[in-house]
């Protein structure tokens, strides 16, 4: 208890025995006691995407959802979720937005500067081996799963990456949360040397099984299609969601239509305002409101 007080929480929780081989489970003991003590051990937020790859003969062609969500609300509905890495390497990202932005720019960033230091064009084993150090060095508190895709000299490759840095090859991957949907056509329809068009149908069917069967996935889908010279980047390659009704008049509010309250008003006295109550809002030096001064209610 006198280490617990001090603050050395890893002593006073260390198991006094031998350590030997196999499963440990002495954290699920101290995180109970923790708890007890009224740590509270924050919940990981939950991320929702689907993004695809697959190999043709030729190339390799990504796709991507465009929804992004905040918890359990939309924050946008057409996003982009394919990131440029090299003229002829293109990444899809799923987990938790910033950090998939942050660490594709900074690859892309890297890879440039190698482009000019050795005068020729990136391989994508190169990003590949770029992203795994980065990822793994931060033990999955980086929360990037990527599919990585690109053609170079040596012809095209398809890698998915995850959070803690582990990697696979494949000739078709899939990530995020609509990646089971996303894989069952994969694995149903899937061939051998595919045609560019069969390629890009198969990836937009693998996208659209995730944005009807998961909730964290919607909206549009976006392809890239990648060959040795040339780099197809098709935005919202499919809209299967869209607006079906927009009344023809508009929608205007008016004042007073949302109620003036302490959840969306905080004031020097907010915390004293019963919920929904009305206020006034005057004009005026504190002088002129003390000697009753023009009031103005809100509507």
């Amino acid at each position: 208890m006198a280490l617990l007080q001090s603050g050395n929480v890893s002593a006073a929780y260390m198991p006094e025995r031998e350590e030997r081989g196999g499963f440990n489970f002495d954290n699920v003991a101290r995180n109970t006691m923790m708890s007890n003590n009224g740590l509270a051990f924050k919940a990981a937020m939950k991320t929702g995407t689907t993004i695809t790859g697959v190999c043709f003969d030729g190339g390799v062609v990504l796709g991507a959802d465009t929804r992004s969500t905040n918890g359990e609300t939309v924050a946008d509905k057409n996003c982009e979720k394919i990131h440029y890495i090299a003229p002829n390497v293109y990444c899809c990202g799923a987990g938790t937005a910033a950090d998939t932005e942050a660490v594709t720019g900074m690859i892309a960033s890297a890879l440039e500067l190698h482009r000019l230091a050795t005068k020729r064009k990136s391989r994508v084993v190169t990003a590949l081996t770029m992203l795994k150090t980065h990822l793994f060095k931060y033990q999955g508190h980086v929360g990037a799963a990527l599919v990585l895709g690109g053609v170079d000299i040596n012809g095209p490759h398809l890698f998915s990456v995850h959070p803690h840095g582990s990697s696979d090859s494949l000739p078709f991957a899939t990530m995020g949360s609509g990646s089971l949907a996303a894989m069952a056509v994969f694995e149903a329809d899937f061939k051998e040397n595919m045609t560019e068009t069969e390629a890009k149908e198969l990836v937009a069917r693998s996208i659209r099984a995730g944005i009807f069967n998961d909730l964290g996935s919607g909206s549009n889908v976006d392809l890239c299609v990648i060959k040795l010279d040339t780099v197809d980047y098709l935005r919202n390659y499919e809209c299967p969601n869209e607006r079906t009704y927009v009344r023809s008049k508009g929608y205007d509010f008016p004042p007073g239509t949302t109620v003036l309250n302490r959840r969306n008003f905080h004031t020097a006295t907010a915390a004293t305002l019963p919920v929904n109550q009305i206020v006034d809002i005057i004009d005026g030096t504190p002088e002129e409101v003390a000697a009753g001064g023009d009031a103005m209610q809100t509507d």
